[in-house]
Protein backbone atom coordinates (compact mmCIF):
# COMPACT_ATOMS: atom_id res chain seq x y z
CA UNK A 1 0.00 0.00 0.00
CA UNK A 2 2.99 2.68 0.80
CA UNK A 3 4.23 2.12 -2.79
CA UNK A 4 0.79 2.63 -4.47
CA UNK A 5 1.19 5.98 -2.45
CA UNK A 6 5.33 7.02 -2.90
CA UNK A 7 5.46 5.85 -6.54
CA UNK A 8 2.71 7.72 -8.22
CA UNK A 9 3.12 10.63 -6.05
CA UNK A 10 6.57 10.33 -7.20
CA UNK A 11 6.21 9.84 -10.71
CA UNK A 12 4.11 12.14 -11.26
CA UNK A 13 6.53 15.25 -9.96
CA UNK A 14 8.53 14.15 -12.65
CA UNK A 15 5.96 13.87 -15.59
CA UNK A 16 4.90 17.41 -14.56
CA UNK A 17 8.66 19.03 -14.42
CA UNK A 18 9.13 17.34 -17.86
CA UNK A 19 5.55 18.51 -19.44
CA UNK A 20 5.78 21.80 -18.41
CA UNK A 21 9.31 21.94 -19.85
CA UNK A 22 7.71 20.59 -23.18
CA UNK A 23 4.57 22.98 -23.53
CA UNK A 24 3.40 21.28 -26.05
CA UNK A 25 3.47 18.15 -24.47
CA UNK A 26 1.18 19.32 -22.21
CA UNK A 27 -1.25 21.13 -25.01
CA UNK A 28 -1.68 17.95 -26.37
CA UNK A 29 -2.41 16.29 -23.27
CA UNK A 30 -4.87 19.02 -22.05
CA UNK A 31 -6.33 18.80 -25.58
CA UNK A 32 -6.97 14.97 -25.23
CA UNK A 33 -8.51 15.17 -21.69
CA UNK A 34 -11.13 18.22 -23.51
CA UNK A 35 -11.93 16.01 -26.46
CA UNK A 36 -12.60 12.61 -24.10
CA UNK A 37 -14.18 14.31 -20.96
CA UNK A 38 -14.78 17.76 -22.04
CA UNK A 39 -15.14 20.87 -19.53
CA UNK A 40 -18.26 20.18 -17.67
CA UNK A 41 -17.08 17.34 -15.09
CA UNK A 42 -13.99 16.15 -13.74
CA UNK A 43 -12.48 12.85 -15.32
CA UNK A 44 -13.37 10.28 -13.82
CA UNK A 45 -12.29 6.13 -13.80
CA UNK A 46 -14.23 4.85 -16.85
CA UNK A 47 -12.72 7.45 -18.99
CA UNK A 48 -9.28 6.20 -18.51
CA UNK A 49 -8.91 3.55 -21.43
CA UNK A 50 -9.38 6.65 -23.75
CA UNK A 51 -6.82 8.96 -22.22
CA UNK A 52 -3.78 6.95 -24.52
CA UNK A 53 -1.11 10.20 -24.43
CA UNK A 54 -1.81 10.57 -20.86
CA UNK A 55 -1.32 6.93 -20.70
CA UNK A 56 1.79 7.52 -22.94
CA UNK A 57 3.16 10.86 -21.36
CA UNK A 58 3.00 8.19 -18.28
CA UNK A 59 4.94 5.18 -19.74
CA UNK A 60 7.43 7.37 -20.40
CA UNK A 61 7.81 9.14 -17.45
CA UNK A 62 8.57 5.28 -15.81
CA UNK A 63 10.93 4.83 -18.76
CA UNK A 64 13.29 7.70 -18.34
CA UNK A 65 12.46 8.39 -14.15
CA UNK A 66 12.05 4.73 -12.88
CA UNK A 67 10.42 4.19 -8.92
CA UNK A 68 14.04 2.31 -8.28
CA UNK A 69 17.45 1.20 -9.82
CA UNK A 70 16.57 -2.65 -9.72
CA UNK A 71 14.06 -4.51 -10.03
CA UNK A 72 13.71 -6.98 -6.59
CA UNK A 73 16.80 -9.76 -6.86
CA UNK A 74 15.81 -13.15 -8.20
CA UNK A 75 17.83 -16.44 -7.56
CA UNK A 76 18.33 -18.83 -10.93
CA UNK A 77 17.09 -22.41 -9.68
CA UNK A 78 18.84 -23.70 -12.30
CA UNK A 79 21.53 -23.54 -14.83
CA UNK A 80 20.73 -21.71 -17.42
CA UNK A 81 21.69 -19.46 -20.87
CA UNK A 82 19.94 -16.36 -21.53
CA UNK A 83 21.24 -14.38 -24.75
CA UNK A 84 24.40 -15.95 -24.62
CA UNK A 85 25.15 -15.48 -21.13
CA UNK A 86 25.61 -18.33 -18.83
CA UNK A 87 24.09 -18.27 -15.44
CA UNK A 88 24.93 -20.96 -12.55
CA UNK A 89 22.53 -22.29 -10.30
CA UNK A 90 22.04 -20.14 -7.63
CA UNK A 91 23.12 -16.80 -9.06
CA UNK A 92 21.81 -13.80 -7.51
CA UNK A 93 20.02 -11.34 -10.95
CA UNK A 94 19.51 -7.92 -10.43
CA UNK A 95 18.00 -6.02 -13.51
CA UNK A 96 18.43 -2.50 -13.49
CA UNK A 97 15.30 -0.32 -14.64
CA UNK A 98 17.63 2.87 -14.77
CA UNK A 99 19.94 0.75 -17.17
CA UNK A 100 16.94 -0.71 -19.50
CA UNK A 101 14.80 2.53 -19.91
CA UNK A 102 18.14 4.45 -20.70
CA UNK A 103 19.70 1.63 -23.22
CA UNK A 104 20.63 3.54 -26.34
CA UNK A 105 20.71 0.22 -28.43
CA UNK A 106 16.47 0.26 -27.84
CA UNK A 107 15.43 3.27 -27.46
CA UNK A 108 16.20 6.47 -29.61
CA UNK A 109 17.30 9.86 -28.19
CA UNK A 110 16.88 8.02 -24.74
CA UNK A 111 17.31 11.26 -22.10
CA UNK A 112 14.26 13.01 -24.40
CA UNK A 113 11.09 12.86 -22.62
CA UNK A 114 8.95 11.38 -25.63
CA UNK A 115 5.49 10.17 -25.23
CA UNK A 116 5.24 9.69 -28.69
CA UNK A 117 7.37 6.70 -29.17
CA UNK A 118 4.90 4.55 -26.72
CA UNK A 119 1.76 5.10 -29.00
CA UNK A 120 0.45 2.50 -30.77
CA UNK A 121 -1.46 3.21 -33.71
CA UNK A 122 -5.30 3.89 -33.88
CA UNK A 123 -7.53 2.51 -31.70
CA UNK A 124 -4.75 0.15 -29.98
CA UNK A 125 -4.69 0.75 -26.04
CA UNK A 126 -1.24 2.22 -24.37
CA UNK A 127 -0.13 0.07 -21.89
CA UNK A 128 2.08 0.78 -18.80
CA UNK A 129 4.08 -2.35 -18.71
CA UNK A 130 6.29 -3.63 -21.75
CA UNK A 131 6.13 -7.09 -22.38
CA UNK A 132 9.26 -6.87 -24.23
CA UNK A 133 11.01 -6.10 -21.18
CA UNK A 134 12.67 -2.80 -22.46
CA UNK A 135 11.64 -1.48 -19.52
CA UNK A 136 10.50 -2.98 -15.97
CA UNK A 137 8.27 -0.34 -14.42
CA UNK A 138 6.05 -3.04 -12.26
CA UNK A 139 8.56 -6.40 -12.42
CA UNK A 140 7.59 -9.12 -14.41
CA UNK A 141 6.72 -13.33 -14.44
CA UNK A 142 4.78 -14.23 -11.63
CA UNK A 143 6.54 -12.32 -9.50
CA UNK A 144 4.71 -9.28 -10.41
CA UNK A 145 4.19 -6.48 -8.45
CA UNK A 146 0.84 -7.15 -6.54
CA UNK A 147 -0.26 -3.30 -6.65
CA UNK A 148 0.32 -2.43 -10.20
CA UNK A 149 -3.58 -2.24 -11.21
CA UNK A 150 -3.78 -0.50 -8.08
CA UNK A 151 -0.95 2.13 -8.61
CA UNK A 152 -1.11 2.63 -12.02
CA UNK A 153 -5.05 3.41 -11.75
CA UNK A 154 -3.55 6.15 -9.01
CA UNK A 155 -1.11 7.35 -11.39
CA UNK A 156 -3.28 7.83 -14.34
CA UNK A 157 -6.12 9.62 -12.31
CA UNK A 158 -4.01 11.79 -10.57
CA UNK A 159 -1.80 13.02 -13.93
CA UNK A 160 -5.53 13.62 -15.49
CA UNK A 161 -6.97 15.23 -12.70
CA UNK A 162 -3.96 17.56 -12.79
CA UNK A 163 -3.76 18.66 -16.24
CA UNK A 164 -7.59 18.68 -16.98
CA UNK A 165 -7.80 20.90 -13.98
CA UNK A 166 -4.90 23.77 -14.30
CA UNK A 167 -2.38 25.06 -16.76
CA UNK A 168 0.99 24.59 -15.08
CA UNK A 169 3.91 26.53 -15.66
CA UNK A 170 7.62 27.64 -14.32
CA UNK A 171 7.55 30.32 -11.45
CA UNK A 172 8.26 33.93 -12.24
CA UNK A 173 10.84 34.72 -15.44
CA UNK A 174 11.97 31.07 -15.63
CA UNK A 175 11.63 29.01 -18.96
CA UNK A 176 11.87 25.42 -17.35
CA UNK A 177 12.99 23.34 -14.86
CA UNK A 178 16.62 21.59 -14.79
CA UNK A 179 15.74 17.78 -13.53
CA UNK A 180 18.36 16.39 -11.82
CA UNK A 181 18.49 12.98 -9.61
CA UNK A 182 18.81 13.01 -6.38
CA UNK A 183 22.63 11.76 -5.23
CA UNK A 184 21.36 9.14 -3.34
CA UNK A 185 18.11 7.88 -4.84
CA UNK A 186 16.15 8.63 -7.85
CA UNK A 187 13.97 11.35 -6.66
CA UNK A 188 14.35 14.91 -8.03
CA UNK A 189 17.18 16.51 -6.31
CA UNK A 190 14.87 19.56 -5.54
CA UNK A 191 11.20 19.64 -4.63
CA UNK A 192 9.72 21.27 -7.72
CA UNK A 193 7.69 24.06 -7.39
CA UNK A 194 5.25 25.13 -10.18
CA UNK A 195 2.23 27.87 -11.14
CA UNK A 196 -0.75 26.07 -11.37
CA UNK A 197 -3.92 28.32 -12.66
CA UNK A 198 -7.28 26.72 -12.93
CA UNK A 199 -8.35 26.00 -16.62
CA UNK A 200 -12.54 24.84 -15.73
CA UNK A 201 -15.20 26.88 -14.64
CA UNK A 202 -15.06 27.77 -10.94
CA UNK A 203 -18.06 25.39 -10.02
CA UNK A 204 -15.80 22.58 -10.94
CA UNK A 205 -13.44 23.43 -7.82
CA UNK A 206 -14.42 21.76 -4.44
CA UNK A 207 -14.83 24.12 -1.45
CA UNK A 208 -12.89 23.73 1.94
Amino acid sequence: MAATIDNPSNAIEWIIGEIINEPMILRRASDELDHVVGRDRLVEEQDLPQLNYIKACIKEGFRLHPFGPFIPPHVSITDTTIGGYFIPKGSHVLLSRFGLGRNPNVWEDPLRFNPDRHLCGEGKQVVLSDNELRMIPFSSGKRVCPGMMLGSTMTIMLLARMVQGFTWEPPGNKRGFDLVENHDDLLLAKPLVAVAKPRLARLMYPKY
